[in-house]
């Protein structure tokens, strides 16, 4: 999930680690001769990754991304490994041009530095609907193509990994940020909850998944560049998965919301594209949809623990303002099926909402 930097104190590691890619870069690795002295924060992550723009010698206005993962805490062969996938499948990721596993070094080629996040919302700010729509469709159309490439050796977004993620909602969200002991009955009903998402979820049929195909991670490019708009990134932790996690990531994203009927009319073509090109997404659009809406609460929950631990953690507070609209997607859900009335009442304490009764005559 990349973030926008903003101004840090650099730590004696940091300065190490800027002095050996400042030497590395001296290297012309990949036969490319960069001018290290140009070097200029990108883009920070959510991980332990950091970014940086630099500049060619020469002719001076081209430009590349050196990515910065430090081995004690990141492997760079799952990026590359995706990397080439997506590019070989017609997808606009960057190029890998050279890089340093023994010091976590990648040299890629520079997708701008305007986001999917950024054009969205100017566009949306000057009422010019027609180029959010059209942007939108775009990335519709890639995710459509990224989930036709065949990549059997990912890992598989299994019970485990589906069942952590839920449990960063209890442990981060709830217990930490939020301070709340749940009672037992509360535990209960929540861990129902969970089995009857993860049913749901390891029933759908499986493709590649990007796991954070939102609007921060998509680049707006020039005209002509690579494969056309979007241009994708941080995609290191693609998985084997279910075929509507990308979907709800893009649609009921974390940063920027759209009204419902939106998110429906998107998730109406993507259905439409997605079933012309061959992708198991089944024929019967409302059964898809409440699989997307149940895939969906499932990452709504696990982000809601995300962004919590990046602030008590990682002290990376600036996610906590993003809450709001994560929590609103769950509410959403959850009031909107009997299977999740255990979250619904949670979700009611922790909020301090009083349930409306009603009646029937």
């Amino acid at each position: 999930m990349p973030n926008p930097l903003t101004p840090q104190h650099p730590t004696a590691s940091a300065d190490s680690r800027m002095e050996a890619l400042r030497a590395w870069l001296a290297t012309a690795p990949g036969g490319l001769r960069a001018d290290a002295s140009s070097l200029q924060p990108a883009s920070s992550d959510a991980s332990f990754r950091r970014y940086f723009r630099v500049h060619a010698v020469a002719p001076q206005q081209t430009s590349w991304i050196v990515m910065d993962a430090p081995p004690a805490k990141e492997d760079i062969g799952p990026f590359m490994h995706v990397a080439a996938l997506l590019r070989a499948g017609g997808i606009s990721a960057p190029q890998v041009l050279a890089s340093e596993a023994r010091q976590g070094f990648i040299l890629l080629s520079d997708l701008g530095s305007t986001t999917y996040l950024q054009a969205l919302q100017d566009a949306r700010a000057a009422g010019d609907l027609p180029r959010c729509h059209g942007l939108m469709l775009d990335a519709l159309a890639a995710l459509v193509r990224l989930q036709g490439i065949r990549a059997a050796d990912l890992p598989a977004y299994d019970a485990q990994r589906l069942r952590t993620e839920l449990e960063l909602f209890s442990q981060w969200y709830v217990a930490r940020h939020l301070g709340v002991e749940m009672t037992a009955q509360e535990q209960a009903g929540l861990s129902q909850v969970f089995e009857t998402l993860l049913a749901n979820n390891l029933a759908q049929p499986c493709v590649l998944v990007h796991r954070d195909y939102h609007s921060r991670n998509l680049m707006l490019l020039d005209a002509g560049r690579e494969h056309g708009n979007p241009g994708v990134l941080d995609f290191q932790d693609a998985v084997i998965g279910p075929v509507t996690y990308d979907l709800a990531s893009l649609l009921r994203d974390a940063y920027i919301a759209w009204p419902e009927e939106q998110q429906l009319d998107w998730a109406i073509r993507y259905w439409e594209r997605a079933r012309a090109a061959g992708l198991p997404v089944g024929d019967d659009f409302g059964a898809f949809y409440r699989d997307f809406e149940w895939m969906g609460l499932q990452r709504h929950l696990k982000v809601l623990g995300i962004f919590a631990r990046l602030a008590h953690r990682d002290c990376k507070t600036g996610y906590l303002g993003d809450l709001p609209v994560v929590l609103a997607y769950a509410r959403g859900v959850a009031a909107r099926y009997r299977d999740f009335n255990p979250l619904l009442r949670l979700l009611d304490r922790l909020q301090g909402v009083v349930p409306q009764a009603a009646y029937t005559f």
